[in-house]
């Protein structure tokens, strides 16, 4: 009966020996999942449709938790859940407001708002009213973006979050606004 002890002491303390040596690894394996899946990801900017701004290729970090505490603002860049994909747009039009270009300006309730970013000039279009919880975006490069003005307004819901932070190429490591 003795050896039985003894066996079972031995199995017990290699249990415990594996336990507390790959737990951790587990657990810290868990939490990068998590932090991934629902706080910040890599994201890949793909195509022009944000240039100058943005390069096709560049790694963005996207904070998904961003929109939690607080609103989205004007002239965020956001990634959205279009038809079939994610883009990375521009914020234009804030929920409730009436939006369009004329003679390449933006016009938002009537008045007239500076854009604070490099972007190619904007063709005109007739005043779009934008729904409650939804969000008017544009890419930079506005010849060559497919944005609202083709999906029309998009529902906060399909706002991941917000995107600022260029990873890679090292050449455009920083903030981008």
């Amino acid at each position: 009966m003795k050896k039985n002890n003894k066996k079972e002491e031995v199995v017990n303390k290699d249990f415990k020996y594996y336990v507390k040596e790959i737990v951790p690894y587990i657990l810290v394996i868990v939490l990068v999942l998590l932090v991934k899946r629902f706080i910040v990801s890599p994201v890949n900017v793909v195509g022009s449709s944000m240039y100058d701004t943005l390069h096709d290729g560049d790694i963005m970090i996207l904070n998904e938790t961003s929109y939690y505490f607080k609103d989205i603002k004007r002239f965020d860049i956001v990634v959205v859940k279009a038809p079939g994909e994610l883009i990375i747009k521009r914020v234009i039009g804030l929920p409730g407001e009436k939006i369009k270009y004329e003679k390449g300006k933006l016009y938002i309730n009537g008045k007239y708002v500076k854009e604070n970013f490099s972007h190619d000039g904007t063709d005109d279009f007739a005043e779009v009213k934008i729904g409650k919880n939804e969000y008017f975006v544009m890419g930079d490069n506005r010849d060559n973006s497919l944005d609202s003005r083709y999906f029309g307004p998009f529902n906060k819901k399909n706002i991941r979050g917000k995107t600022s932070i260029t990873l890679f190429p090292f050449s455009r490591f920083g903030i981008k606004k």
